[in-house]
């Protein structure tokens, strides 16, 4: 009978320092890509600015003031047409009952500061509030598409009785502009 030593044999990869090598340049040249992608296509980040008299829809309203705002331009088409219907503006309590926001009072009206409307000169609507949102102005012509809404937080005022620009500007109130870019989603705060 004979014995024969087991033999071990070591079998090293072939170049496996080379493949890992040849992978990291791989994903260094990926991400090299990659990036001169995203810096060549990057939007830039101006700002376009606004008045001193203006105020930013998406950046310098509180959460109640930018829904009573987007209330505010969604049921601008409906006032058009009830405008249409009956030769006049409707009258903040036929949009309340119609269920408009946010002329209707209901638990979202009542939580975003339930503001007490008024039509002014047929020609304006005016909610004041002296709670979580300040009162809003929204001016109407016969052919605007875009509503024409400003915001005044001042606690102790009046009810507008002139609505030119400069009047309004002198008590206070400031116009609420909406610009649309293409970062509209994507808010850069530093």
């Amino acid at each position: 009978m004979s014995m024969t030593t087991p033999t071990t044999q070591v079998v090293r990869p072939a170049g496996a320092g080379h493949e890992t090598l040849y992978v990291l340049l791989l994903c260094l040249m990926i991400l090299a890509v990659a990036g001169s992608v995203v810096a060549w296509r990057g939007e830039s980040r101006e700002m376009s600015s606004v008045g001193s008299h203006q105020l930013d829809a998406r950046r310098d309203l509180s959460a109640s003031e930018q829904g009573i705002y987007a209330d505010l331009r969604v049921t601008l088409d409906e006032i058009h047409l009830l405008r249409e219907e009956q030769q006049a503006l409707p009258t903040p309590a036929t949009l309340a009952d119609e269920g408009f926001a946010p002329f209707a009072r209901d638990a979202s009206s009542v939580s975003r500061g339930g503001h007490a409307w008024q039509l002014l000169d047929a020609k304006a609507y005016f909610g004041q509030s002296q709670t979580v949102a300040g009162s809003f102005l929204m001016r109407l012509t016969a052919d605007d598409d875009a509503p024409d809404v400003w915001l005044n937080r001042g606690k102790a005022l009046t009810t507008p009785t002139d609505l030119t620009d400069a009047a309004l500007e002198s008590a206070g109130w400031r116009q609420i502009v909406a610009q649309f870019d293409a970062g509209v989603t994507r808010q850069h705060r530093h």
